[in-house]
């Protein structure tokens, strides 16, 4: 396996559940030291989420693979002063504490960066660390109902819907680590850290695109629409006889090619569909149409048709079924296997970004809470084997 991309970046990573660590993950695959740092006999939140196999949490084992599991009680004197040392050779602190709970410890970045002026201090919280939310808690589902996703997604008629995983804990994950990987590249420039705030809130918001530009330049506010897309048709989902399927035709080349595989070439002249901005202004007069022919077939033979015509389509996959795709599970390997200390052979989900070498991948699987303890803190950071029995028994690791 390669050393990855990250090779040689140290990060402490503070973090619990899902946003935190889902960078921390990001960046351990691609190869960065990440040190899991949780709090002694407790560890991270989501340790006591399932489901579980030989109890443990397959919801930690997939986000804290590839990183160095270590305890340590922040709110004590010793534990401070650790943090600090570990801080001088460290690149990265990722922390999504709600702001302000560092500057109570008097770990704050305005303290870290006086230790270390070249630190990368990255923080993920709800609404940021100003602003007059700031001290509000933040949850996903907070972040998906106030940055104003879940207002419009769902059905015509429906309620406000939550997406059907995290996005608002991803979509802030993927924000931290960008910020933080920018900032880490200012400090190889420069020799300045940065701190990086993220908010789940802005992340959203910033993700809704052609959504916040509708009510922007029309004033019109946009609704749950289904499946169907703003700013294309047909890009929905259309009744095959056995199932569901999608259709995507972005531009008129698309629908040209939809309306030759359909044999229906006279839609191309209906004054009703005559552009993309028509198509989406009557696309309750366009869907039964495309559902009359779709009904005919399965879902796999409209699959195939298309594709091989060029026009974007799939199934709409369950989860049994992505995870034996040839080419997501097999060519993309976005399943692998790994070996847990306790909870034996699993499969997690691998890591989306590719390279063409120094491969983003899972070396290792998640810790267990304070594996690395002895091993990190004697010959990294140089203490004793008595002083790391002693801070184990006075509750510090």
């Amino acid at each position: 396996m390669s050393k990855g991309i990250l090779d040689g970046v140290v990060v402490l990573d503070l973090t619990r559940v899902l946003a935190g660590p889902y960078s921390g993950m990001l960046m351990a695959d691609m190869g960065a030291t990440v040190y899991k740092i949780e709090q002694p006999k407790k560890g991270d939140d989501s340790r006591a989420f399932g489901p579980f196999i030989n109890g443990e949490s397959a919801y930690y084992m997939n986000l804290n693979r590839n990183k160095i599991g270590l305890t340590l009680n922040l709110k004590t004197p010793e534990g401070k002063e650790v943090f600090k040392e570990m801080v001088k050779k460290a690149d990265v602190v990722l922390e999504n504490y709600r702001p302000g709970t560092m500057e109570k410890l008097g770990l704050g970045y305005e303290t870290l960066k006086e230790i270390n002026p070249g630190i990368v201090y990255g923080c993920v919280s709800g609404f940021g660390h100003y602003g007059p939310y700031s001290q509000r808690a933040g949850y996903d589902i907070i972040g998906q109902a106030m940055g104003g996703l879940m207002s419009t997604s769902g059905w015509p008629g429906g309620g406000p819907t939550r997406t059907g995983t995290a996005m608002g804990d991803v979509l802030g994950g993927l924000g931290v680590t960008i910020g933080v990987l920018a900032a880490v590249i200012n400090k190889i420039k420069t020799g300045e850290g940065q701190k990086v705030d993220v908010a789940l809130v802005d992340s959203v918001v910033s993700s809704l695109e052609i959504i916040n530009q509708i009510y922007l330049a029309t004033g019109r506010i946009p609704e749950r629409i289904g499946n169907r897309y703003e700013s294309a048709y047909p890009y929905d989902s259309f009744k095959a006889n056995d199932g569901d399927v999608i259709i995507a035709c972005g531009n008129q080349k698309l629908f040209t090619i939809l309306s030759e595989v359909m044999q229906q070439p006279e839609i191309l002249s209906d004054e009703r569909f005559l552009s993309n901005a028509l198509r989406v202004q009557n696309h309750a007069a366009l869907k039964p149409i495309i559902e009359a022919w779709t009904a005919q077939y399965t879902v796999d033979e409209i699959v195939d048709n298309l594709n091989q015509a060029g026009v974007p389509s799939c199934p709409i996959n369950t989860i049994d079924r992505v995870v034996k795709d040839p080419h997501i599970a097999g060519a993309r390997e976005m399943f692998v296997e790994v070996e847990h200390p306790v909870a034996g052979k699993i499969k997690i989900t691998g890591d989306h970004i590719k390279f063409s070498d120094k491969k983003a991948e899972v070396r290792m699987p998640s810790p267990t809470l304070g594996q690395h303890n002895f091993e990190v803190y004697g010959d990294v950071f140089g203490l004793s084997e008595e002083t790391i029995k002693e801070y184990i028994e006075k509750g510090v690791f």
